[in-house]
């Protein structure tokens, strides 16, 4: 969430709850929303790191607000943060634990383990193209996030399959 926000704040000053507008509007239903509190105790973290400065803003009919804007080390953590790759491929993956143990303890069945998973990213599947059915046509963002997740798990449905066709041949 931190690098999120300093990129929200590259534009401009803001306050909280507009970051956390900003956020869901960018990245539509699909994302996990993050909540107003998750968004404030960030960005006090930031501050105190001194990524950001936060200046309290008057108003007449309500409470002051405090607005956010990027320090100068803020837009070189995001300058790094833009020229990073991102290298995580799953090779710590839960589910392939659970696979291959499962014969050491006599406790899960692999295939059925494999058609408990495959039900699961098939509704999962599911859920995202409603979701992409519902969300806004022209928030090009949110639909490549859900489409870029709904490949993700068709691959991991052709590798499910690949596991269950080589275990079906060790029986």
């Amino acid at each position: 969430m931190r690098l999120p926000l300093l990129a929200l704040l590259a534009r401009g000053a803001a306050h909280g709850y507009e970051l956390k507008q900003d956020l869901e509007l960018l990245l539509g239903s699909a994302y996990p929303q993050p909540n107003v509190g998750q968004i404030y105790v960030t960005l006090g973290r930031l501050e105190k790191s001194g990524l950001i400065e936060g200046e309290d803003v008057e108003q007449s009919s309500r409470p002051n607000k405090k607005v956010y804007h990027l320090t100068d080390a803020g837009r070189e953590a995001l300058h790094a943060w833009f020229e990073e790759t991102e290298d995580e491929p799953r090779v710590r993956d839960e589910f392939f634990m659970k696979l291959a143990l499962a014969p050491q303890t006599g406790l899960a069945d692999q295939i059925a383990l494999i058609n408990r998973q495959r039900r699961q990213y098939l509704n999962t599947m599911r859920n995202l193209s409603k979701l992409a059915a519902a969300e806004n046509r022209d928030n090009r963002i949110a639909h490549l996030l859900i489409e870029g997740a709904m490949l993700h798990l068709q691959a991991d449905l052709d590798w499910l399959e690949r596991c269950q066709e080589e275990l079906e041949e060790l029986e």
